[in-house]
């Protein structure tokens, strides 16, 4: 008996058994979580999967898509995800992988950049890859048996998921989201709250998954702490506290995390942000900004003024040597304390060598420009920077691409996202202090401080912050 035969005496089972399918034809053996979700989809049209990092949400999605496209007569499948590079990239190319480990599915289907479609049905019986950047790439799809698969579903905008949503309008019509919980707003975060009944829900963490490293979780855990957002959201699959009196949002910088925007020739200004530290646990920093981009940050422990200085005049000439269209570079120093030592050190060399450099020593406990609103230069300087994340999620729900990118570095996002402030009796938004900061077991924010530095503005620069 060929595999066709055998597929098609089989496929009154694979209809009611997606993990018979996933095993027999794609050689998947379901998680304990994979396994669940399979069952839950048979018998309803809408399921919500909100998960830790690394469980194998993406072959998961895989698998039901090649499922879904067939077993079932004429189907549609639309997988979708909030940029270019995790529909393509990563759940695209998962369902590339299982389709060509499979003899019968290498045979039945034909799989291209941005289509999966049955052979000799091309028009009618296929599976599209759509980027979720504006509803009219949800809207116009009509068929008795239809899919959407939402990767990344935190990341994408309500208006689309609204068009998502009026398009199931069939009798055999699905929606499956899946998603990191980053946001404590749209469709997501209702599916698991106030919408709740509307579907079936799942949550997976990092810890029960077998496909995840427990060392590597452990050793995160203890960065970060159990109690911070970083590993509610990445680890143990909760939506963040969304604490007001959290300064920075953790999915206004997630936003920035996952952009990744090329370096423009007309930037001729790069700009260094530069944390200093001695000796002890803190880290000396050094952030590197072109445009609003933050490239990788270089990272020092245990090191005398003299080394750091060297270290950001290194950086310095490396950046210039990398991108040819830069002129200047402003190097932006945390002046107190040890900062001094370092701000003094490059003055003078810089002088001596004469290099297209300027040295702006930032003082952050200093009076702030904005001082009826801040307490001080610090606090003014990160509210400049949360205020850029808000503007640029704003255009990200807009369908608008972001314009700020930072690097994915857990130790930034959680410094950034994990500061709280308050207000003090003159009515002044002050950030919380570092000493206060290490009372409740976090670690000092070198990282997110050095990259705020990158973009403070001297009062002479040309460069402004749009």
């Amino acid at each position: 008996m060929s595999r066709m035969e055998k597929f098609k005496k089989r496929i009154h089972v694979y209809r009611k058994e997606p993990w018979t399918f996933a095993r027999e034809v794609c050689s998947f053996e379901p998680d304990t979580w994979q396994m669940q979700v399979l069952q839950d989809i048979v018998d309803n049209t809408h399921v919500s999967v909100r998960s830790g990092q690394g469980v194998g949400k993406t072959g998961l999605e895989a698998v039901i898509t090649l499922w879904f496209l067939t077993c079932f007569p004429f189907p549609k499948v639309i997988a979708t995800a909030p940029t270019k590079q995790q529909l393509h990239d990563v759940l695209w190319a998962e369902v590339s992988k299982w389709q060509s480990k499979s003899p019968l599915l290498k045979t039945l289907l034909k799989w291209t950049k941005t289509k999966i479609y049955m052979r000799k049905y091309e028009e009618r019986w296929f599976a599209t890859a759509r980027t979720a950047t504006k509803p009219e790439n949800m809207q116009g799809f009509h068929e008795d048996h239809m899919l959407f698969i939402v990767d990344e579903a935190s990341g994408v905008a309500d208006d689309i998921m609204e068009a998502i949503l009026g398009t199931l309008s069939g009798e055999y019509n699905k929606l499956v989201m899946f998603g990191n919980p980053t946001r404590t707003s749209g469709t997501f975060y209702d599916s698991h709250n106030k919408d709740r009944h509307h579907y079936k829900t799942h949550k997976v963490s990092s810890m029960d998954s077998s496909r995840t490293s427990k060392k590597n979780i452990e050793m995160l855990l203890d960065k970060y702490g159990r109690d911070s957002d970083v590993a509610r959201v990445r680890i143990f699959g909760d939506f963040p506290r969304a604490e007001a009196d959290a300064f920075i949002p953790l999915e206004i910088v997630d936003v920035a995390v996952s952009a990744s925007l090329n370096i423009s020739p007309e930037w001729t200004i790069a700009d260094l942000g530069v944390d200093v530290a001695r000796f002890g646990d803190d880290e000396t920093i050094i952030a590197p900004r072109i445009g609003e981009k933050v490239l990788p940050l270089a990272t020092y422990r245990k090191q005398d003024t003299t080394a750091t200085t060297g270290n950001v005049l290194a950086t310095a000439r490396e950046l210039m040597r990398a991108h040819p269209h830069l002129r200047e570079i402003y190097i932006k120093v945390d002046d107190s304390g040890v900062g001094g030592g370092v701000t003094d050190q490059l003055k003078e060399a810089i002088y001596e060598q004469r290099l297209p450099y300027k040295v702006y020593p930032v003082v952050n406990n200093g009076k702030a420009n904005d001082f009826e609103h801040y307490e001080n230069v610090g606090t003014e300087q990160w509210g400049v920077v949360r205020e850029m994340l808000n503007d640029n999620l704003s255009r990200h729900l807009q369908g608008g691409p972001s314009t700020v990118d930072f690097p994915n570095d857990d130790k930034l996002i959680s410094q950034l996202t994990s500061r709280k402030y308050r207000m003090t009796s003159k009515g002044k938004i002050a950030l919380e202090r570092k000493e206060d900061m290490k009372k409740r077991g976090l670690q000092s924010p070198d990282r997110a401080d050095a990259v705020v530095l990158a973009f403070y503005r001297p009062k002479d620069s040309m460069w402004i912050l749009t």
